[in-house]
């Protein structure tokens, strides 16, 4: 059967109808100084556009579980209540009837839109999520650091179609692409020297011009696997959009939005936490406070992501002038609701004028059919291989705390797994980034309680990574726990999950380097001996230095066996049964002093 042709216009918008849409445009007209008012011949002055936008959705096209599918709602008492959230089926909704009397509406992404997916849409390399957005009508998007979980290449075909290199067409048609630009300004392609997509797009609707620009956190490298971003740059966030901004504004274009992979962290948990109202605290923190500081006042809002926060802040840009920051959680279970007041005297947008709050996804709304559907076709080509069970838990095995019993589980399948690839194999370490989620007793669908299916296996472990092998000095390997609290990881820890056998103390009442105190760190039982050589496991993300951990990528001997979700795969089978299940690791491998 021959593809489907290739979408090749943007979403016409329809015109304002009802009777109930009509009062609601002179309803706002009235509100506009005298000379924004409309006549038959002439638009007034001043233009309302929307700006719907979301971030980090990492594929959740079904409804997420657990806390990923709830959010926290601040109640006028002080109280706080949760809100089961999320899911494409009512996202689609929510948007839609969001658009409802707004002609000029733009749908803008702020990246990771892809990546540590579920089985859903991680089995397919994220084409139903694709898929999915283009329903959603999506106009725009950042890249973001998981857009590169499977290297440039792969992302330029979800840009532009084809089917996957290896896996090939999973249905009788070839994938389409996106019918929306991803922007990545500041990614740079080594050989060129230019940016590896599109670095900006611009929004036309009639005399309105809205220009966008597209960036990831220039720390991608430091958080990606080393082949997904090999012979890449990444520039300054700042620098690039001001740089992109300038070209934009020499083609005309006066109304500047900045779509930033990267973001911060409000002093509150709750999605509707006001940053600038009385009383709000220190409002918002993070790198995303040095971007808005440094980029020019020429942008008029910023579209954020990356810390999966929810927040509608103001932050001085360089002149000192309040601007417009949001952030709309992730998992899809938000999404950001923009005014942009489009003065067509100028050909910019009033700043004053921006206005901005985050709405919840709620599950109370019909969901739509089309998305629907698109679940139901994806999920009859998972089911086979997501439903097929793996092993068995006698418990709950939970991802929280400093240390988890799910990072010690999954230390402990690649310490087996690097035992059959080298009998010396010593210890393994797990990045807790890369843990995604808990195994849960209740069962998800048929399969029974206590029952582990590949699909939970692979929302646990969705990057394919491989487990490696590498040698390291005991020097080393104590260089590599002062590093999980000291250099890159400072100020905000990243506590290594160990294998069985591996100990040591956390001291947080000190500081830096000294938070792992060196005379507690054994192995099974016997101090670490700095000259002697100990052979490690780790993912291939830690062994190329990721997550700033230098030391990891000075290791030799370099082994590389089957991706990681096989070796979790593989420990969970050998290990249980349904008469004899696995139960969950104490998490008590590190002793933390606080």
């Amino acid at each position: 059967m021959p593809a489907a042709p290739r979408r090749t216009g943007r979403r016409t918008y329809a015109l304002l109808a009802s009777a109930a849409t009509l009062a609601t445009a002179a309803a706002l007209t009235a509100a506009l100084p005298a000379d924004a008012h409309q006549s038959h011949h002439r638009p007034g002055r001043y233009q309302d556009v929307q700006l719907l936008s979301f971030n980090d959705l990492h594929g959740n096209l079904e409804p997420p579980s657990g806390s990923s599918g709830r959010v926290t709602e601040l109640q006028p008492d002080g109280t706080t209540k949760t809100i089961d959230a999320g899911g494409v089926e009512y996202l689609a909704t929510h948007l839609r009837q969001a658009r409802t009397g707004h002609p000029y509406s733009i749908t803008a992404a702020g990246g990771d839109l892809v990546g540590a997916s579920p089985l859903l849409s991680g089995l397919f390399h994220d084409e139903p999520t694709v898929e999915a957005l283009n329903k959603l009508d999506l106009d725009v998007t950042s890249v973001g650091n998981h857009e590169f979980d499977e290297g440039a290449r792969e992302l330029a075909r979800l840009q532009n179609g084809g089917c996957h290199p290896t896996d090939g067409c999973y249905t009788d048609q070839e994938f389409q692409g996106a019918d929306f630009p991803y922007l990545a300004a500041n990614v740079l392609d080594d050989r060129t020297g230019k940016p590896v997509l599109k670095p900006y797009w611009v929004w036309k609707k009639k005399d309105v011009r809205i220009g966008f620009i597209g960036v990831t956190l220039e720390g991608t490298p430091g958080i990606v696997s080393a082949d997904g971003v090999k012979g890449l740059t990444f520039k300054d966030e700042a620098e690039t959009i001001n740089k992109y901004a300038k070209v934009l504004q020499r083609q005309g274009v006066q109304s500047i939005v900045a779509l930033i992979h990267e973001g911060g962290f409000p002093a509150s948990g709750s999605y509707n936490y006001d940053c600038d109202s009385p009383g709000a605290g220190s409002g918002i923190s993070g790198p995303i406070v040095d971007i808005a500081k440094n980029v020019t006042p020429a942008v008029d809002a910023l579209v954020t992501g990356h810390t999966h926060q929810a927040y509608v802040c103001t932050i001085p840009d360089p002149s000192g002038r309040p601007r417009m920051v949001t952030s709309a959680s992730s998992f899809g279970r938000l999404y950001t609701d923009t005014t942009l007041t489009y003065d067509r005297r100028t050909g910019d947008i009033a700043r004053t004028a921006v206005k901005s709050a985050n709405h919840v996804v709620t599950r109370d709304v019909p969901k739509a059919p089309d998305m629907t559907d698109l679940i139901s076709r994806w999920n009859t080509l998972a089911a086979p291989i997501g439903n097929r069970p793996i092993g068995w838990i006698s418990a709950d095995i939970n991802n929280s705390g400093t240390e988890s019993p799910m990072g010690d589980l999954i230390a402990d399948a690649q310490l087996a797994h690097g035992r059959e690839l080298d009998p010396r194999t010593s210890l393994a370490l797990m990045n807790p980034g890369g843990v995604r989620a808990g195994l849960t007793y209740a069962a998800k669908g048929a399969e029974g309680d206590g029952v582990v299916t590949y699909a939970e296996g692979f929302t646990v472990q969705p990057f394919a990574n491989t487990v490696n092998l590498q040698d390291l000095t005991g020097a080393q390997l104590i260089q590599v726990l002062k590093e999980q609290v000291s250099g890159a990881n400072a100020a905000a820890p990243k506590i290594l999950q160990p294998s069985a056998g591996l100990t040591y103390t956390l001291d947080l009442t000190k500081s830096g380097a000294d938070r792992v105190v060196t005379g507690s760190i054994r192995l099974n039982g016997a101090p670490i001996d700095p000259s002697a050589t100990y052979r490690v496991a780790t993912n291939s993300f830690l062994a190329g230095g990721g997550d700033g951990f230098p030391t990891l990528a000075q290791g030799t001997g370099d082994l590389v066996g089957a991706d990681d979700l096989t070796a979790l795969e593989k420990y969970l089978t050998a290990n249980s049964s349904a008469t004899s299940p696995i139960t969950p690791p104490k998490a008590d491998r590190i002793t933390v002093v606080q």
